[in-house]
């Protein structure tokens, strides 16, 4: 049987790291590395004491041992860390980074289906699907999966969603590459957020396991995504450096042109009338993506992991 683990660089409360952790302790993580981004005692404390946890506080410290100093944008912090993670990561098979709102789904065991992988397979891809914000997750979660790239991806974006729809990468509001599995112990591999790296060679040896899934969590209600929202606007998934779903030829724009397009014309109503169409769980949007085939429904039993693995935070 195969072990795996994860690795994710952290910036969230105590309820929010912990949450992730048991969750995947419970899916069959053998191993989980976090790097706290931001100082969080209580979450520290809790991980410092599970057998399968290992937790680094990336302090000023740390980045000055490591880099030098702290490198300002989010995503360098996270390679480097997950690199670091890849060259310790002795006893697991496999090593996935991960977000702290994204949670694996599979369709039986996870080190089931990593150990019939042959030998010579590097890396194993996980597609992402996204959760439709404001139900409950623990009762129902609803989820839009990953369109593939067949030629018809844009006419069905465009159907789900015809006021947005055009603007948007397979539907999706963040990444549509999904996270790997990569296999441990390969000398010279560079681990990064979406893919790896082997003599110049991305993602060698790729295989993508259909039965894996990435739920992302992005937008979870209203109130929380748009506190979110200044801060992917500037640095995150919709900052001004990322290109558009379609070219510019063809009329494209980036996610941060439609918003600030959408903030100029409508401020604060016209982000919302956005959200509403793309975001929101509603029976229209679930219906439209069932009779697609694009609708995962599935349970997240977070409460239940949390008081297995940390039951002295049960009821935070």
């Amino acid at each position: 049987m195969a072990t795996w683990g994860i690795v994710a660089t952290i910036k969230a409360d105590t309820p929010a790291i912990l949450r992730f952790v048991a969750y995947h302790l419970e899916m069959g993580a053998h191993r989980i590395y976090i790097y706290l981004d931001a100082p969080c005692p209580g979450a520290q404390q809790a991980l410092r004491n599970h057998p399968n946890c290992r937790v680094v506080l990336c302090d000023d410290a740390y980045w000055q041992s490591r880099n030098g100093k702290r490198p300002d944008m989010h995503q360098p912090r996270q390679t480097m860390n997950a690199t670091r993670a890849y060259n310790r990561a002795k006893d697991v098979d496999w090593l996935m980074h991960m977000d702290v709102d994204e949670f694996l789904v599979s369709e039986g065991r996870v080190a089931s289906h990593l150990a019939t992988l042959p030998d010579h397979i590097k890396c194993a891809r996980a597609r992402p699907m996204e959760l439709l914000a404001g139900g409950d997750p623990q009762v129902d979660a609803a989820l839009k999966t990953f369109i593939p790239a067949d030629g018809k991806r844009e006419q069905i974006v465009s159907t789900l969603y015809p006021t947005f729809g055009q603007h948007l990468k397979g539907g999706f509001l963040s990444h549509i590459a999904g996270k790997i599995f990569v296999r441990t112990g390969i000398k010279g591999l560079k681990f990064r957020i979406h893919n790896a790296f082997l003599d110049g060679e991305s993602n060698p040896d790729q295989i993508e396991i259909p039965q894996f899934h990435l739920a992302h969590f992005h937008a979870t209600d209203w109130a929380s995504w748009f506190d979110h929202f200044k801060y992917r606007f500037e640095q995150g998934s919709y900052r001004a450096d990322l290109g558009p779903a379609r070219s510019r030829a063809r009329g494209g724009i980036t996610t941060h042109e439609l918003f600030t397009m959408l903030m100029e014309e409508a401020g604060e109503t016209g982000i919302r009338d956005f959200f509403d169409e793309v975001c929101a769980d509603t029976p229209a949007l679930r219906a439209s993506l069932d009779s697609k085939g694009f609708l995962y429904r599935t349970v997240f039993p977070f409460d239940t992991a949390l008081a297995k693995h940390f039951p002295d935070f049960a009821n935070i």
